[in-house]
């Protein structure tokens, strides 16, 4: 320890010894240095043999040698701040911005009472920030950003009437704003941008009257905004993105003066304040992302400076102003995600510079202004999900920097124009689901930076051009759904295609070898097409593929063997082509395939025991096939397997015990084979609800766990005349059943059933006459049971008016701005209990004589009989007037629609959305097998499948459901309902509705 404290004290006589000279400012500069580490270009000016440093680099000097400036701004200086800085007595800037200054602020730099400006941002500061620095009165610049610090803000730092700039933004800052702001009565610039601050913004801003400046965004600000911002006339710019501030916006600006107005990604409501047209300065005006409601003020189309003007992803209603034209500067107009309705005034046209419209996800209709297309400087048009009509000009095709027009789900008609892609740079094009005729324009890619190309449901015909598949930018083309001809192009130029979906057309011809290149491709869809010949062995060049559906088409010869190179396949579907070979050997070794489906193609070879390889197997089908052989014990070992059809196969053998090891098993057939012996195998696979077993050789007695399926599916025993039923003195499922017979018998049989006929048809008399009285008695009495039925319903159900009461409260009667939703029969609203419960509340318009009523009636009945993991629960219900309410769980993902279209949502990678589709077809199978009386949905859609805060669907909106008493007896009923789009084919034409259309729904759900 004395030998450190003699080497200290040595180096110390060094340094005095040797700047005996140099003055106490020098000194401390030169301590200083030892902890700032400086260039050498630097260090070497600060020469210790100088009597002053005046000369040194970065350093000013009074007319006394005091030093009154250390700049060293962007100099490449590191190491950390030592205490020695607080020796400097008469500084008055220090500036070191964007070095590498790392350590914590000491806390001596508070020493510098003369300092009046104070840069040390873009370093790598940490710790928190002195209070010393509340000593610093005269400091009237303070820059701090773009460092680690950490902790809350001293509230003595603001205690200073001289502080014009404070610049806090972009570091770990936490707690909350310091009342003592409001001190700070010079303030002009206000920064606090990008950190984690809590609380809300103290009522003593309005002492700031001299602020222009105020950033707040990306922080977690929460509660209104002050009334006293009032106070603060010369605002210029206030931005408070990405916090969570409630209310309404209750301040307002005489002669407003402000340039920026940013309060997007909030919690505010109310309606747009109308004095904002005041501001004829105004530049910018967005408030995406909260929930205001009400009409846009046509006072807005008095802002002849804005240039950006963003309300999406709120609630806002009513038509767009036509006034909005008169912002002849606006560059971006964002009104997506909202309830406006109407027509998209034609004086939209007057704006000349407008280069992004976005009116996605509105209720707007009628044909979209064709001068819109005739604004040089549009960039991005995006106006899908509306209703709007008409036919797109030639004009369009003039448009020399549009980069993206994206059109889905409208009215559209007409032919695309054919010089679309000729002037224009485009990226990305979106014209899905609307009635489109003509030809794809043959010059769509001439620019060559194409990414997204998607016209799939329309009407379109001819060929796929070749400029297409010469597109080296092209990641993503689905022209699906239409009536293309011809062959699929070659493809030249593909190294970044992803994606490509040709499904349901009439495309013709080879599958080209050149879709080798697209060695980047992730998944192909071609299916329900025309294709004939071989599968391309160059199909083993996609290494990255996931997804191969060539299904339904006319394809011939053997599954090439370099398909087991494609090693990321988790879906491969070759249904339904005349492929022959042994296949099942081939994709044994793709190790990651969910589903494999093979069936209805001309397959042979039998099943190998490599197939207990695909332990990923979700569903195999094999039907239809020349498969032979047996099924062997190895198929036990594919346990995650849901689905799994192996019939018209040819097959021989008994169902090994291994079998039972499918315990996840929903749905199996293994009809018209030549299996034999007995069912003992499937007898523990109790989560199986679809089971064929007809025209087999099965024998011996059913297990008492299938026996339910000679209720559901009775024909699903057909054919197996060995196979009978073990009767018991208490089941009746024996004499029920009309397709086995009971197992053993007895010498007295005939006299037996002759003596049970007689008795059935005197019991037959009897109950036919007593089944006549209370006929008689139920239709004199139907009047009655007609007048009581709301009332027991509302028995029934009927929640706590206390309850109801709250609710009503707390949406404040219902009011708009609480408006979630809207089903077939009434408006949904979100509300929040003081409890902390949080529910939707639907409201029904009802009379009991209406037939809105009976609706309302048949969906209680429905939805009180339901208790399921997958179904939305039915909480409480009231009547109150002309008014119904039905209480259910709040969903906190909403729907599935939401999740799959909109923006800031979960992002559903493969395992979640598998999960979902998974979890809808369970809710789907209670209630067509496991509800008493059986239930179809009849509209299951996206927005029909509602996510809870864990992503679990629940599938919602009974009100079409149909109730039958017996799916056997009662299999129909009229009437076309559902939504287009996810019914089954041909059902917009039929007049009856099976539960087995309920699968096309489900599967439609699935595709999208």
């Amino acid at each position: 320890m004395g030998l450190v404290l003699w080497h200290s004290l040595f180096l110390f006589l060094c340094l005095v010894s040797s700047s005996w000279s140099l003055n106490s400012d020098g000194r401390a500069l030169l301590a200083l240095s030892k902890n700032l580490i400086l260039p050498s270009s630097i260090k070497s000016s600060w020469n210790a043999s100088d009597t002053t440093p005046c000369n040194w680099t970065g350093i000013s000097c009074d007319k006394r040698n005091n030093v009154v400036s250390l700049d060293l701004t962007l100099s490449g200086v590191s190491g950390s701040l030592g205490v020695h800085i607080g020796l400097l007595k008469y500084i008055k800037v220090i500036n070191l911005p964007s070095n590498n200054i790392c350590g914590p602020i000491p806390q001596e730099l508070g020493n510098c009472s003369m300092l009046e400006q104070l840069d040390v941002s873009g370093n790598f500061l940490s710790g928190e920030i002195p209070e010393s620095l509340g000593n610093l009165k005269k400091l009237s610049y303070l820059s701090l950003y773009n460092n680690s610090l950490s902790g809350e803000i001293p509230e003595g730092l603001f205690k200073n009437h001289f502080l014009q700039d404070v610049f806090l933004n972009e570091n770990k800052l936490s707690g909350s704003i310091p009342s003592s702001v409001g001190e700070m009565t010079s303030l002009r610039s206000f920064w606090l941008t990008q950190n984690a601050l809590s609380g809300g913004l103290p009522d003593s801003i309005g002492n700031c009257t001299k602020l222009e400046e105020l950033y707040l965004l990306d922080n977690r600000l929460s509660g209104s905004l002050p009334k006293t911002l009032s106070y603060v006339k010369g605002l210029k710019v206030l931005d408070a993105t990405g916090n969570s501030f409630t209310g309404e916006i209750d301040f307002s600006f005489e002669n407003c003066k402000l340039e920026k107005f940013i309060f997007s990604f909030n919690q505010m409501r109310g309606g747009i304040p109308a004095w904002l047209g005041n501001c004829s300065s105004l530049t910018e005006l967005a408030l995406v992302n909260n929930s205001f409601s009400g009409q846009i003020p046509p006072s807005l189309g008095l802002l002849s400076n804005l240039t950006l003007l963003m309300l999406s992803q709120n609630s806002l209603s009513g038509p767009i102003p036509p006034e909005i034209g008169n912002c002849r500067l606006l560059e971006w107009l964002e009104l997506d995600h909202n309830m406006l309705e109407g027509t998209v005034p034609k004086e939209l046209a007057n704006l000349r510079h407008l280069q992004k419209l976005f009116l996605f996800e509105n209720r707007l209709t009628g044909e979209f202004p064709e001068g819109i297309w005739s604004i040089r400087y549009l960039r991005s048009v995006l106006i899908y999900s509306n209703g709007f009509t008409g036919k797109l000009p030639l004009k369009l095709a003039e448009l020399k920097l549009l980069e993206n027009i994206t059109l889905f789900d409208n009215f559209f008609t007409g032919v695309i124009p054919l010089g679309l892609g000729v002037n224009s740079p485009l990226q990305q094009i979106d014209f899905t689901n609307n009635s489109f005729t003509g030809g794809i324009p043959p010059y769509i890619c001439s620019r060559k930076r194409l990414r997204v190309l998607v016209l799939g449901f329309n009407l379109l015909n001819g060929s796929i051009p070749s400029n297409v598949a010469d597109c080296p930018g092209l990641q993503r083309i689905i022209l699906r759904n239409n009536d293309l001809t011809g062959p699929i192009p070659h493809f030249r130029n593909c190294a970044a295609l992803g994606y490509t979906d040709f499904s349901h057309n009439s495309l013709s011809g080879d599958i080209p070898a050149s879709l080798g290149k697209c060695i980047n491709t992730t998944m192909i869809n071609w299916s329900a097409n025309k294709l004939v010949g071989p599968i391309p062995p160059e199909i083993g060049n996609l290494v990255n593929l996931g997804v191969l559906n060539l299904s339904q088409n006319s394809l011939q010869g053997a599954l090439p063997a370099q398909v087991s190179s494609c090693s990321k396949l988790y879906i491969l579907d070759l249904s339904f082509n005349s492929l022959h070979g042994s296949a099942l050997t081939t994709v044994s070794s793709l190790k990651l395939l969910a589903q494999l489906r093979l069936q209805e193609n001309k397959f042979s070879g039998g099943l190998p025991d490599s197939l207990s390889q695909l332990v990923m197997l979700l569903e195999l089908q094999l039907g239809g096939n020349i498969l032979g052989g047996s099924i062997p014990s190895s198929l036990g070992k594919l346990i995650k397997l849901i689905a799994l059809n192996l019939s018209s196969n040819g097959l021989v053998g008994d169902l090994r015990t291994p079998l039972g090891n499918l315990v996840e098993l929903q749905s199996s057939d293994l009809s018209v084979n030549n299996l034999t012996g007995g069912l003992g195998a499937l007898g523990s696979l109790h989560s199986l609800h679809a089971l064929n077993l007809s025209y087999n050789r099965f024998s011996g007695p059913v297990p008492e766990y299938l026996l339910k399926f000679l209720n559901s599916a009775p024909s699903s025993f057909n054919g197996n005349s060995g196979l009978c039923i073990s009767c018991r003195d208490s089941d009746s499922s024996c004499k029920r059943s009309n397709v086995l017979k009971p197992c053993g018998g007895s010498g007295k049989k005939g006299i037996k059933r002759r003596f049970k006929v007689a008795l059935i048809i005197l019991g037959s008399l009897f109950i036919g006459a007593v089944a006549v009285f209370i006929l008689c008695c139920i239709l004199l009495k139907n009047r009655d049971s007609k007048t009581k039925s709301e009332e027991t319903i509302s028995n029934l159900l009927e929640g706590s008016s206390s309850k109801l009461n709250e609710i009503i409260e707390k949406t404040e009667n219902f009011d708009d701005k609480y408006i979630i939703g809207a089903g077939a029969h009434g408006t949904v609203y979100k509300a929040i209990l003081n409890s902390g419960e949080v529910f939707a509340i639907k409201k029904l318009a009802i009379s009991a004589r209406s037939s809105s009523y009976k609706s309302m009636v048949r969906e209680l009945k429905t939805l009180g009989k339901v208790r399921h993991r997958n179904l939305i629960k039915l909480k409480e219900f009231w009547v109150r007037g002309d008014s119904g309410f039905i209480l259910y769980d709040f969903m906190e993902h909403g729907s599935l629609y939401d999740v799959l279209h909109r923006i800031r949502t979960p992002s559903l990678d493969w395992s979640m959305r598998y999960n979902i589709a998974l979890g809808t077809a369970h809710g789907l199978a209670y209630l067509h097998h496991d509800s008493v009386p059986a239930i179809i949905h009849r509209d299951i859609k996206p927005s029909n499948i509602l996510l809870n805060k864990d992503l679990v669907p629940r599938i919602a909106d009974f009100g079409i459901a149909k109730i039958m008493d017996q799916c056997s007896a009662a299999p129909q009923t009229t009437g076309v309902v559902g939504t287009t789009g996810y019914m089954a084919p041909g059902m917009h034409d039929a007049n009856h509705f099976l539960i087995v259309n309920c699968i096309p729904f489900h599967e439609f759900l699935v595709t999208d």
